[in-house]
């Protein structure tokens, strides 16, 4: 190397030789404020299935309706879901022209995998030019992309496949999460929070898009616990602008993001497990969920809250993943709290069910979306902090607090 000044981009930073001919990294700036949620857009595919008429549809399609105790049983647990309706991706035509997803276990990957790599990015699409038309500002200026998905994998990434549709700068950092679950939203949160306000003028895309083309299946005695997926489960996307040190009249803030944190719940092995098969994903759960969650979450959150002051539970907005409602039942009961606080999370399980990683993101989007059209003062529906709370395989619990911005 020579003796003179050289610098050389790498990372973040730049390798600089100083006149002492030592090594030091020229980091970053950080920003100077919390990183902020300055917008929000969710996408749905417009095939829908009434909740009432899915059990015949589903028995139909996957041709179990000699197996009419499973179909009952089948029923029970959608009554019980707390869902009204859900959309798909994959209407009866789509199904009928590929027979083996409609299987038990028939190998069938491949044509999942080939729906999912085409279909997770474009509804990913629609959902981020939604919140990048309500940030007002233009795409070029995204810096980083964080995408959350469990529906398939790929080499280069659902990332790269959005960047590529958006027209984003080759630039773009891009960091792709595949398999994570339902707390995937949450996860990609809480590394954009990492991202802004360790890279100044950095504005990182959040994204989480689901399509249940990979876990979609026929019904099977052996698998009763997978009869629960098929009820509950449905396609989204949703897509979040985070940044910090919002530019004065050209950005607009939500909410900030004042912590983050991730933990797996004691004696939950095996609570919720997901295999990649021949024949698809694979979902089992093998203990109770809602009991683990309820068990531990007050201990949990206790600890996150005490970052901010410890505000009381009553005094916060709640975006809880609507993983069931047995889930939000058990919650709300341990916790005490006022059935209106888990309002937002029971509304996206009735009207989208549950689209696993995308879903605790549709839940803050309602709460903002419900604040701007009501009497209230802020996002948080006339709270100052509040929580954002994902679950999922692990068991992992994954918690935010954000503190409401004035509207």
């Amino acid at each position: 190397m020579s003796t003179t000044s050289e610098e050389s981009s790498v990372g973040y930073g730049s390798i600089h030789e100083d006149s002492s001919h030592s090594l030091t990294l020229r980091r970053v700036t950080p920003a100077s404020g919390p990183a902020s949620i300055m917008a929000i857009g969710i996408a749905v595919p417009p095939h829908v299935h009434e909740q009432t008429e899915y059990p015949d549809f589903f028995f139909n399609i996957t041709n179990c309706n000699h197996k009419p105790d499973l179909k009952q049983k089948f029923q029970r647990i959608c009554e019980k879901s707390g869902i009204k309706k859900r959309h798909f991706y994959m209407s009866d035509d789509r199904l009928r022209e590929h027979p083996s997803i409609c299987t038990y276990k028939e190998p069938s990957l491949d044509i999942r995998q080939q729906i999912a790599i085409q279909q997770v990015p474009k509804l990913a699409q629609e959902a981020s030019l939604k919140a990048i038309a309500e940030w007002g500002r233009p795409k070029q200026e995204i810096t980083h992309i964080v995408f959350a998905t469990t529906s398939g994998v790929n080499m280069p990434g659902a990332d790269h496949a959005l960047a590529k549709l958006l027209g984003l700068r080759p630039t773009v950092k891009r960091t792709m999460l595949y398999q994570i679950g339902c707390y995937g939203g949450a996860t990609a949160l809480r590394m954009a929070k990492d991202l802004a306000e360790n890279n100044r003028g950095a504005r990182v895309l959040v994204v989480a898009s689901e399509i249940t083309c990979v876990t979609f299946r026929a019904p099977d005695e052996s698998h009763v616990d997978g009869l629960v997926g098929s009820a509950l489960f449905g396609d989204g996307a949703s897509a979040v602008i985070v940044g910090s040190d919002p530019k004065p009249d050209l950005e607009e803030a939500a909410f900030e993001i004042c912590w983050s944190g991730e933990t797996i719940l004691p004696d939950s092995d095996g609570a919720i497990d997901g295999h990649l098969t021949e024949a698809g994903l694979m979902f089992h759960l093998l203990k109770d969920v809602p009991g683990l969650i309820s068990k531990n979450i007050d201990k949990n959150l206790q600890q996150a809250k005490a970052n901010v002051g410890s505000p009381d539970y009553q005094d916060m907005f709640w975006a809880v993943h609507p993983g069931g409602p047995a889930i939000l039942d058990q919650i709300e009961r341990k916790l005490k709290l006022d059935p209106s606080k888990l309002a937002a999370s029971r509304e996206i399980l009735e009207q989208y069910g549950n689209m696993s990683s995308a879903t605790v993101l549709f839940v803050l989007d309602r709460i903002h979306q419900r604040s701007i059209l009501g009497p209230h003062s802020t996002t948080g529906e006339s709270s100052k902090y509040g929580f954002v709370i994902g679950f999922g395989p692990g068991l992992t619990l994954e918690v935010l607090i954000l503190k409401a911005l004035p509207l």
